[in-house]
């Protein structure tokens, strides 16, 4: 695949590209967001794997239509889950961990899910322990790697073009790992004071992640299990949970989302290219945000009802829809839409790429 963007010939590398969504602060519509860029991505051809890394596993509830299907699921398949494809490495069990057997996301073609685990958070005290001891042990330094070579396997068997990455709101091991087996990282937001001082705390907490990660690469070099050599990098963030008023957040709101542009811009990007963690400059023209989603009110429990991403409900879902629903639906799709394309465009600008 030859895509032209700008002035460089994009080459598809073939490898899937790992995507985390990430921010400690809770609220903040993270599992929402990526599953409509996972389904919009998938439209446009791309073969998407969804990993629900998040213990309230709501990344699977949403794809699974509800809690009751879930739970229906997880009583009839209790090893298809995240907790399980890792549990080879986490047991210290003889065999090798193997790409996972994913749930396809009902008759959507290009999209799957590794479900979620209630009790993927037991595995957080090894991991811990292993980031300061894992060299010592033989039998947990392949532990920081286990959750990158896990993904990286199941992608390989689907051919998957993107991988991306559900994760729980906090500074836990888990989410280090996952944060720094990623390719590319998104901070999802909301329009309030906590969003912003969540930002400037990513600020200082992500280059010390990265600080750890480059010891760990030479650490753990010999590990069947490894990390990726390079860091992850910004792709920007998000804004979401407001009233929209002519396409544009409300008044009331304009002052925090001023604030927290602020924050990216002054504080968490000199950090990032501190750390080694954004794309070259030329990428962001359109400036770090990559997109900013309002409120889905009603439409939101339709969605959870049926599973499905907002710009997909029709008339079944939502009754007779109203010319004012059927305008909301519409604008989400071309919201998404673009967010999906500013992805696509920012990966392309840092995987494989030659002047024209």
């Amino acid at each position: 695949m030859e895509v032209i963007y700008s002035s460089f010939l994009i080459i598809d590398s073939g490898m899937a590209t790992k995507i985390c969504f990430f921010n400690h602060k809770g609220g903040v519509s993270k599992t929402t967001n990526l599953y409509h860029i996972a389904w919009m991505l998938s439209k446009k051809g791309q073969k998407v794997i969804m990993v629900d890394a998040d213990s309230q596993c709501n990344l699977s509830i949403l794809a699974m239509q509800g809690e009751q299907k879930f739970e229906n699921f997880i009583k009839s398949n209790p090893d298809a889950t995240i907790k399980s494809a890792l549990a080879p490495a986490f047991h210290a069990k003889a065999e090798r961990l193997q790409a996972f057997n994913c749930v396809k996301v009902q008759d959507n073609d290009h999209l799957w899910l590794i479900p979620g685990s209630f009790d993927i958070s037991e595995y957080e005290v090894q991991l811990g322990v292993s980031f300061q001891l894992g060299n010592t042990f033989s039998t947990m330094q392949n532990l920081p790697g286990a959750f990158n070579y896990m993904i990286e396997q199941t992608a390989e068997r689907l051919e998957a073009d993107y991988v991306l990455v559900d994760m729980n709101p906090s500074l836990s091991a888990i989410n280090q790992a996952l944060f720094m087996s990623s390719d590319f990282f998104v901070i999802p937001t909301a329009p309030d004071y906590f969003s912003c001082m969540a930002v400037k705390s990513l600020a200082l907490v992500l280059p010390k992640w990265e600080k750890w990660a480059k010891s760990a690469r030479t650490v753990f070099s010999d590990a069947d299990y490894r990390l990726p050599n390079a860091p992850p990098k910004f792709l920007g963030f998000t804004i979401s949970n407001f009233t929209v008023r002519n396409g544009e957040p409300a008044r009331g709101y304009d002052g925090v989302v001023s604030e927290i542009t602020d924050a990216v811009e002054k504080d968490l990007v000199p950090s990032l290219r501190e750390a080694g963690m954004l794309l070259p400059n030329e990428a962001y023209l359109d400036g770090y945000c990559l997109g900013k989603i309002s409120d889905f009110n009603t439409l939101m429990a339709q969605v959870q009802t049926s599973g499905l991403p907002v710009f997909e409900l029709k008339s079944n879902h939502v009754g007779t829809v109203e010319k004012t629903q059927s305008q909301s639906i519409e604008r989400f799709k071309a919201i998404f839409e673009l967010l999906a394309d500013r992805i696509i465009n920012l990966v392309a600008y840092e995987t494989s790429y030659q002047p024209v």
